[in-house]
């Protein structure tokens, strides 16, 4: 084997440990999900269940308002995911493709918030929603997505900043007013960048569990993630349930990622490589 092989077989090698460090835990949550409990803790852990128990997935339905919770995250979900594909290509057109004093300061400050952790500043944006009677509503969870976040902010700048200028410029030559060669020209050439942030905001919607638990405190508001600490009890865990209401909870984004993939790629591989 030539040592150009060689290595390519070594890389391959690396990537499927690293692929199985990450899929392995999934096997274990759709294994246990059709488990029964005296299944669950045998050591050494049984992969293929012995009876294998789809009725799991029913009872993980009747255990909680399941479909109630399911309906509350999509509109959360949804509503972020309106909110960033609005906002973070208007502002990140803004920081890639238009002159103005400060510019560069002010995105140095944009991109400083990135540093801060939810940990700090989760006091006080509680305090500030709370005074504006937000708590037990999904404004707080969704506002912040139509101000602008600074990942998908930075993201789009720097797929802007991949746009040749001589392309915005002719466009502007020939009379064309600011907004319409952001809208007609610009962002047309950014939609993998579009698509890259309604998939990473959609996840984080999606899966976002300190949000809804300090703002949510009203059952009938909770979203998936909240719903399912509802099998946590004061006797333990009912594992094999709280794992079939997990792989229904994950299914919706594993569908997205598999239709927005080739977009989501595309999206990555340029943004971020220049500026």
């Amino acid at each position: 084997m030539s040592k150009k092989k060689l290595k390519r077989v070594g890389i391959y090698a690396i990537l499927l440990l690293v692929a199985a460090f990450f899929f392995i835990p999934i096997v274990w949550m759709i294994s246990t999900s059709l488990k029964g409990s005296d299944e669950v803790f045998l050591s050494p852990p049984r992969w293929i269940p012995k009876n294998i128990l789809w009725s799991n997935y029913t009872a993980a339905f009747e255990a909680i308002p399941y479909l109630k919770y399911l309906l509350n995250t999509l509109q959360t979900t949804g509503l972020a995911v309106i909110g960033n594909i609005i906002s973070a290509p208007m502002i990140g057109y803004a920081f890639g493709k238009l002159r103005w004093p400060g510019r560069d300061k002010v995105f140095l400050l944009v991109i400083a918030t990135m540093m801060l952790p939810f940990s700090v500043t989760m006091i006080p944006l509680y305090s500030m929603s709370a005074k504006f009677g937000w708590i037990n509503t999904y404004i707080p969870l969704v506002l912040p997505d139509f101000l602008g976040k600074s990942y998908f902010i930075f993201l789009m700048r720097q797929f802007y900043m991949n746009l040749p200028d001589e392309l915005l410029e002719a466009a502007r030559i020939d009379g064309a007013g600011e907004f319409w060669v952001y809208k007609k020209i610009a962002l047309p050439l950014v939609k993998p960048a579009i698509v890259t942030v309604a998939l990473f905001s959609a996840v984080w919607s999606w899966t976002d569990f300190m949000g809804p638990l300090i703002y949510l405190n009203r059952a009938e508001k909770w979203t998936i993630s909240l719903g399912l600490s509802q099998f946590t009890n004061t006797y333990g865990v009912d594992w094999s349930l709280l794992m079939a209401a997990a792989v229904i909870a994950i299914v919706p984004m594993v569908i997205l990622f598999f239709c927005l993939q080739r977009y989501f790629i595309e999206g990555s591989m340029n943004s971020g490589i220049k500026g």
